[in-house]
C-alpha cells in the first residue's frame, strides 16, 4: 500500500463509488473499445494497466483475449476492490454461460442420439451417444476455461512499475484519464517508469483527455478542471502529452483517435518503445 498522496478517480470533490456512474456519461463504451482495438491483445501478453481504477479496462481485455495476463495497478485500494468485486461478477457470469451453453449442447445431443437409435439401431447410437459425450464435454471444458479472465490486481503509484512488476515485465502498458490528474512532474515520472517496464518492442496505449481544440470542447473540459484542479489538467488541454511521451524515450508517438464527450475532447496515443 502506497502513503503518497494521489487524485481519487473522480477528482476531490465527488466518491469513487460513483465513478463507473458517471463514465458511462462519458461516452467510456466507445473510447474504451478504440483503446482495446489499438492494444488488439494477443496469447501469452502481459498487459499493465496503469491506474486502472475499477478495473474496466483489464476486463474488457480479458474478455478480448483470455489467455494475455492482465495486471492492474492503482494506489487506491478502495478502488482496487470494486475492481476485484466486478472481476468475480464477470467470472461468475461466465461460468453461468458455459454451463448454460454445455446444458445445451447437452440437450442436443441427445435429441440426436434418440434419432441415431431410431434409425441405425442400438449399436450405432450407443457410438453415437460416446463420440457426442466426449465432444461435448470437451468443447464445455474449453468454453468455461476462455470465459473466465484472469487478472491480477496491485497497489501502487505510476511510477513505481519497474519496482513493483520488474524491468522489461509487459509486452504491453495501457492507461486511461490518469495523466490529466497528475502535476507535470508526476506526468514526466510515469511515463518514464512506464518505459521502464515495457520490453523492447512493446507497445503503450493511452486514454486521457488530450489537445482541446474547439471552443466547445474547452468549455466542456472546465467540469474536469474544477475536480481535478487547472495547474495538473491545463497542460494535457494545451496538449503536451505527445511531447511528453517522445522525451520518456518512446517512438512512433501518435494522436490514433479523438472522442468528444460532454467533459471535454478524449484521445488515444499509441506509441511503442524500441
Amino acid at each position: 500500500m502506497t502513503d503518497r498522496a494521489f487524485t481519487p478517480a473522480l477528482g476531490r470533490f465527488f466518491p469513487t463509488r460513483f465513478y463507473d456512474a458517471v463514465a458511462t456519461l462519458l461516452r467510456e463504451r466507445l473510447w474504451r473499445s478504440l483503446l482495446a482495438m489499438h492494444v488488439a491483445p494477443r496469447p501469452d501478453d502481459v498487459i499493465v494497466d496503469v491506474g486502472c481504477g475499477t478495473g474496466s479496462q483489464v476486463l474488457l481485455l480479458s474478455r478480448i483475449e483470455p489467455r494475455a495476463r492482465l495486471i492492474g495497478v492503482d494506489p487506491d485500494p478502495d478502488v482496487l476492490a470494486v475492481a476485484q468485486r466486478k472481476a468475480g461478477t464477470a467470472s461468475a457470469a461466465s461460468t453461468a454461460g458455459a454451463a448454460g451453453a454445455a446444458g445445451t449442447a447437452g440437450i442436443a445431443g441427445a435429441t440426436g442420439i434418440a434419432g441415431a437409435a431410431g434409425t441405425a439401431g442400438i449399436a450405432g447410437a450407443a457410438g453415437a451417444a460416446g463420440t457426442a459425450g466426449i465432444a461435448g464435454t470437451a468443447g464445455a471444458a474449453g468454453v468455461a476455461d476462455a470465459a473466465v479472465p484472469a487478472a491480477q490486481w496491485r497497489v501502487g503509484m505510476g511510477d513505481s512499475l519497474e519496482e513493483l512488476l520488474g524491468a522489461g515485465s509487459a509486452s504491453t502498458v495501457v492507461s486511461s484519464l490518469v495523466l490529466h490528474q497528475c502535476p507535470m512532474a508526476m506526468k514526466q515520472a510515469i511515463l518514464a517508469s512506464m518505459f521502464a517496464v515495457l520490453r523492447p518492442g512493446g507497445k503503450l496505449v493511452i486514454a486521457d483527455y488530450g489537445l482541446q481544440r474547439t471552443k466547445p470542447m474547452r468549455l466542456a473540459f472546465r467540469v474536469v478542471q474544477l475536480a481535478d484542479g487547472v495547474a495538473d489538467t491545463q497542460p494535457n488541454a494545451d496538449g503536451v502529452l505527445p511531447r511528453l511521451m517522445s522525451e520518456a524515450g518512446f517512438v512512433d508517438v501518435r494522436e490514433a483517435e479523438v472522442v468528444s464527450t460532454i467533459s471535454g475532447s478524449i484521445s488515444i496515443y499509441v506509441a511503442h518503445r524500441e
